[in-house]
């Protein structure tokens, strides 16, 4: 490796469990136009679902001109180096994250809204342009967001964070219908990362949060649920109609389940007036019998509403390191304790791709990509 290469870790798109340590080619600010480029040096990066997708192939495509995609798309670093024209605040050594979609060429992406393009979308090591599993990377300052260095802890949360941000953004901003909306009582369906982070929001907000999961308690996941003083239900043990009756009437209901069947049933137990979120995306082909009449009557008798999220827009991140700093403020400590599973440096791929499919306790999977060393710690 030469001052002008670094290290990354990537997946040949379409070819299944091909990812491998590369050497490629340093980023340089001089790369993004008019003097907006900022050089960022990768302190870690989380792993997910999707990038286990990934690398499993079910999806994923490399940048023009490339035959690999560098994955990973949960980052935080230090901004190295600037460029002439970017704003006042962007200095060496700042703390940021960088959002994962970048414009396309529809009406939502020319008026800044690239999470609800109607292109195929470009994003950040997911597809069609590199992710941030490396050593550096270089961006526009446009898609960089600061964070105080007392987050530098848990401020690679802050992209999952903004997919829960967005979610329930988007339910207030649908409800201005109904003028005095106000969700008093909500269910979270899934414990993993979002489902967490989602119920953190809603408690932050001072709603009733009911987790809704597969797992008996107690648990981890279970713990820290009751920590934040949300309820936690399981469905080995309970129905949907049992939720119901417990946490309801449900104004609100987020699915981070990525089980569909229960992610669509929730459509019955929804309060009037109530909303429906489904942040999970499920890429398999699973079918189930749901009480379509009744779902169809109460939706329609109930002025109820069923959306669909992805992504997250730049105001998503930024709303996400205010709650980073309430949650850091009412919760001490719990945010670092979603954080299970540290793999140190870029040479440990392998290892985060067996707890992302193996390890049934582990919540978020990092890797420490300024780290030394090698092998996986819990904390």
């Amino acid at each position: 490796m030469t001052d002008a290469t670094m290290r990354a870790v990537a997946v040949l798109p379409g070819k299944a469990n091909s990812l491998h340590l590369r050497e490629v080619p340093r980023p340089r600010v001089d790369d993004i136009r008019a003097g907006r480029g900022a050089l960022v040096d990768v302190i870690r990066v989380g792993a997910c679902g999707t990038d286990r997708e990934i690398v499993e192939a079910l999806f994923g495509t490399a940048p023009a001109g490339d035959d690999f995609l560098i994955i990973g798309h949960e980052n935080l670093g230090r901004v190295a180096d600037v460029g002439e024209n970017v704003p006042g605040w962007l200095r060496p050594g700042a703390l940021v994250v960088a959002t994962v979609r970048r414009p396309g060429r529809s009406i939502y992406d020319r008026i800044g809204m690239p999470d609800m393009t109607t292109d195929e979308p470009n994003e950040r090591g997911i597809n069609r342009l590199h992710g941030f599993l490396g050593e550096a990377y270089v961006d526009d300052a446009e898609f960089l967001v600061p964070l105080p260095d007392s987050l530098e802890a848990v401020g690679v949360l802050l992209e999952p964070l903004s997919i829960a941000e967005k979610g329930i953004r988007q339910a207030v901003d649908i409800q201005r219908r109904l003028r005095v909306w106000q969700p008093t009582r909500a269910a979270v369906l899934g414990a993993g990362t979002i489902g967490l982070l989602t119920a953190l929001v809603l408690r932050l907000r001072g709603v009733e949060v009911t987790v809704y999961s597969r797992r008996p308690a107690p648990y981890r996941n279970s713990e820290l649920l009751d920590a934040i003083g949300a309820r936690y239900l399981s469905s080995a043990d309970n129905s949907l109609d049992d939720l119901a009756r417990v946490a309801g009437p449900l104004d609100l209901i987020v699915d981070a389940s990525g089980f569909s069947p229960l992610a669509l049933g929730a459509a019955r137990v929804v309060a009037t007036n109530g909303v429906l979120v489904l942040v999970s995306v499920t890429s398999g082909d699973t079918t189930a019998e749901l009480p379509t009449d009744v779902i169809n009557q109460g939706f329609v008798l109930g002025n109820k509403v069923m959306v669909g999220t992805v992504n997250s827009h730049r105001d998503d991140f930024v709303t996400g390191v205010e709650d980073l700093l309430r949650a850091e403020a009412f919760y001490p400590g719990w945010l670092s304790r979603l954080i299970t599973t540290r793999v140190n440096g870029l040479e440990g791929f392998d290892e985060m791709v067996t707890h992302l499919e193996s390890d049934r306790d582990a919540i978020k999977v990092v890797v420490e990509v300024a780290a030394s060393g090698a092998g996986p710690s819990r904390s």
